[in-house]
């Protein structure tokens, strides 16, 4: 029993590295939208007005990924919270799975995750709080 919470206090910090990592990456397209911001302004204007639609689209873009990525980032905060708290088995589960999309960091702790909530003795200590 102790080893099952100590697994899960260890799954509960490498979910919150991991969401540190996510939010990190997620900031690249920053990139792009200002790229894009700047075709949709004319800051490269030569005379083609055909290029602004263009950067507006890159920024759309752009921000869709950032938006994906910090609120998966956000996600797997919670799933660490939850897994510190020893609540929400089900999402902790689901986000496991979630996590393996992610490699390498992410397929090795979703995998880990999934390996350690599946034990019989780790789901009673969910249902006991």
């Amino acid at each position: 029993m102790n080893q099952d919470q100590e697994h899960l206090k260890l799954l509960s910090i490498f979910h919150y590295v991991a969401a540190g990592m996510l939010a990190l990456v997620a900031c690249i397209p920053f990139l792009h939208f200002f790229m894009g911001l700047a075709l949709a302004t004319g800051a490269f204007d030569s005379g083609n007005t055909e290029a602004r639609p263009v950067g507006f689209v890159i920024m759309l873009v752009a921000l869709g990924f950032i938006f994906l990525g910090w609120t998966l980032a956000a996600l797997m905060v919670f799933a660490g919270r939850s897994l510190a708290g020893r609540k929400r088995y089900t999402f902790c589960l689901i986000m496991g799975g979630v996590e393996c999309l992610f490699m390498p960091v992410g397929t090795v702790l979703g995998v880990f995750t999934i390996i350690v909530l599946v034990r019989d003795s780790v789901k009673e200590l969910f249902r006991s709080g």
